[in-house]
């Protein structure tokens, strides 16, 4: 898998919201908490890849155990939207920069994977960037960790899983996409997965 396949099926594949992610549907989640007065508000992530000697690597991040929100967690890189970004790439790379210090005049934007709405009420949408690997300076309010899985791990349909919790007396799956000692999971594998399946068509 090259740069210019990626590039060439991430811009053919069909932007519809993601559906079988996980934890119920794109609308659902919606329709939830909506249904409970809460305001779903625009975020994005960046997907990096970055060539590491003869193979590609996605860059994740693991939060700190304090945070509010997915604390210890698996995620890429992002958060919210500001007023002061005019798109939803420069908010993917205002917070990969904020929070592991990634040069954005280094990477490529080459396209958006279909928004996913998290539990905590965003809709994140995921920007697709290249670069060279580099060294990262992670926010050590936010960022615990800093760390990349090869592309093939992810692509490869045996290291994929549904796992499964209990809420509110119902059942609930998601994917997970565990890599050595590191449990990916929830939206970040959701994401990860809608990312696969763009690129393997």
């Amino acid at each position: 898998m090259n740069i210019e396949l990626i590039r060439e099926r991430i811009g053919h594949a069909i932007h519809d919201p993601m559906h079988p992610a996980g934890d119920g549907t794109h609308e659902e989640r919606k329709l939830a908490h909506a249904a409970q007065g809460r305001v779903v508000r625009p975020a994005a992530v960046l997907v990096l890849l970055q060539q590491e000697a003869d193979e590609l690597r996605v860059v994740l991040t693991q939060r700190t155990a304090h945070l509010h929100d997915h604390a210890g967690q698996i995620s890429f890189p992002g958060g919210r939207k500001d007023e002061s970004d005019v798109t939803l790439v420069e908010t993917a790379l205002r917070e990969a920069n904020e929070e592991i210090g990634t040069d954005a005049s280094r990477l490529e934007v080459i396209g958006r994977l279909p928004s996913y709405v998290t539990v905590t009420a965003y809709e994140v949408t995921p920007i697709v960037a290249v670069g060279p690997a580099q060294k990262f300076q992670c926010d050590p309010f936010e960022v615990a960790d800093v760390f990349t899985v090869p592309l093939a791990h992810v692509l490869d349909d045996q290291n994929w899983r549904r796992d499964s919790f209990m809420r509110a007396g119902q059942r609930r799956e998601y994917w997970a996409v565990p890599y050595r000692e590191r449990y990916i999971w929830g939206a970040t594998a959701g994401m990860l997965r809608t990312f696969k399946d763009a690129i393997s068509q």
